[in-house]
């Protein structure tokens, strides 16, 4: 799969370079600011809840 994306961006070793960086950055953005907030309330391990604890005295 990352051979076929690499044979399809155009251009000099430069500039698929710099196609293919621009490119996961914006992957990384995507579930930075889109993905992982919008999954973070459905996860299970999330729910955590703690009591208060009774002193005696």
């Amino acid at each position: 799969m990352y051979g076929w994306i690499w044979r399809k961006i155009p251009g000099p070793l430069a500039v698929r370079i710099t196609i293919a960086t621009v490119l996961i950055l914006g992957v990384i953005a995507l579930l930075l600011f889109v993905v992982f907030p919008w999954l973070e309330p459905k996860l299970w391990f999330n729910n955590v809840t703690t009591e208060e604890s009774l002193r005696s005295g």
